[in-house]
């Protein structure tokens, strides 16, 4: 058979204002359903449970899960899914009838207890309005809430760091233009208003991937002995990233006016594997990420941050399974504390009694912390389901550049005629030319990536 050779990718004081047990330091954990091989709705609680975890995040108003959760004693927080931000954000009656389908039929004995309105919505640009009808979203919803006799539920926006212009030194901390005026001002006004939270989604990974020669990785890792950074705006001396990103959206809301708006950790964690070009993603510092934020946020007294010193900062961890069907990164599927099949990647009590040398289970080595330097292939995955394959081609050949010519007929690599060969070389062509603009070797879960070289 005559080699045809795949194009490679090259890899160069005390807090006294939150005394309630509602806002303790306890962690929570995120329940995302983004995989085809998870545990029933009543075997996760049971797994959520033996974490220790004292609340959990669901990204929709799932019913079976919300009446697994019942008379669990688990606070809960359900999302209003992005698609229905527009259409409530101008219809009252509407906001009702969710409200009524929804969480009626589970409160009380589901503690619900917060109602996130989408989930990083000012991070996508495709439908920029939605952004506009995020906070009147917010506003119908509480309206709803209160109208049915439900007030014990706080309502909030999960944001991506993102949102933030400048986050660096953290007292720079400026929100983007382009929502500052428009969204954050009106959200935070609101927030303040209920006495919600600013939900925000906070992962060091990924200032740490992007530049490990500059940010340090014990720094990322919340494991530093000995480096700190001092802020020559404010003074503070910061011994952690996660600290950092945190100070940079408290000194931004404090630029807007809104200095005690408090912040709610909707997201934070760090992934135990990933792709052969992502660095970093491995059980060992994933686990060391963990482990030392889950310690930080349940400290008793409470840590909190150098510009908010001894406040508590309730949280919850991404994520409860490594999910095999989310797009994106191979980093984005494994960021879970549990396989599908209910096992422990690692270790790790949400309660934070735990101490770290009690941990049974030996880690292994850290891999992967330096950026691999060798070949890198998109391969069709093992398994992958042909017509869909058939499909996934013909987009990657629909991009242009090229991509597919030396597999048309006739071109130097038409040989073998076969779906799964063609689409191979098209997925390696296609990563190769578009990486750089957002393209992954995922289509969909039929790709995956090889550093042994298809040809041979």
């Amino acid at each position: 058979m005559k080699m045809c050779h795949f194009v490679p990718l090259l890899i160069l004081s005390f807090l006294v204002s939150i005394s309630s047990a509602e806002f303790s330091g306890k962690v929570g954990v995120n329940y995302g359903q983004l995989g085809n091989n998870l545990r029933s709705p009543s075997k996760s609680v049971e797994l959520i449970k033996s974490l220790k975890a004292k609340r959990v995040k669901i990204y929709d108003a799932n019913p079976d899960i919300l009446k697994s959760l019942k008379n669990t004693n688990l606070q809960v927080s359900i999302m209003l899914p992005n698609e229905l931000i527009s259409n409530i954000s101008t219809n009252q009656t509407l906001s009702d009838l969710w409200i009524r389908s929804k969480v009626l039929p589970f409160y009380p004995d589901t503690k619900i207890r917060y109602l996130l309105v989408g989930n990083e919505i000012l991070s996508s640009y495709s439908n920029t309005q939605t952004w506009y009808n995020l906070v009147p979203a917010m506003i119908k919803i509480k309206h709803s809430l209160k109208a049915l006799g439900i007030h014990k539920v706080k309502v909030g926006t999960s944001s991506a760091m993102d949102v933030l212009e400048s986050s660096f030194p953290p007292s720079n901390g400026t929100f983007r233009v382009d929502i500052s005026g428009r969204v954050i001002k009106p959200m935070l006004q609101f927030l303040n208003r209920t006495k919600s939270f600013f939900f925000l989604d906070v992962y060091p990974y990924f200032p740490w991937s992007t530049d490990p020669v500059n940010i340090k990785l014990d720094y990322a890792l919340s494991e530093s002995k000995n480096f700190t950074y001092t802020d020559p705006g404010s003074g503070l001396t910061y011994t952690n990233l996660f600290d950092q990103m945190v100070d940079a959206v408290i000194f931004a809301m404090k630029r807007l006016g809104y200095p005690d708006v408090r912040i709610w950790i909707a997201e934070t964690g760090w992934p135990n594997d990933g792709d052969f070009d992502q660095i970093g993603c491995n059980i060992y510092n994933a686990a060391t990420y963990n482990r030392n934020i889950v310690k930080k946020l349940t400290s008793v007294p409470p840590i909190g941050t150098p510009a908010r010193p001894g406040r508590v900062v309730p949280s919850f961890i991404f994520s409860l399974y490594n999910e095999n069907q989310k797009p994106g990164p191979g980093t984005e599927r494994h960021f879970g504390l549990l396989y599908p099949n209910g096992s422990r990647v690692y270790e790790i009590d949400l309660s934070g009694e735990t101490s770290m040398w009690e941990y049974k289970k030996r880690l292994p080595k850290p891999t992967n912390n330096e950026p691999y330097k060798g070949k890198i292939w998109c391969f069709v995955a093992k398994g992958a389901n042909r017509s869909e394959v058939g499909s996934a081609l013909s987009y990657a050949c629909s991009q242009g550049n090229k991509t597919c010519d030396p597999i048309q007929p006739g071109g130097k690599c038409y040989k073998p005629d076969s779906v799964i060969w063609h689409a191979s070389y098209a997925f390696s062509s296609y990563w190769a030319q578009f990486k750089k603009v957002g393209g992954t070797c995922y289509f969909n879960g039929l790709a995956t990536q090889t550093i042994k070289d298809p040809s041979k």
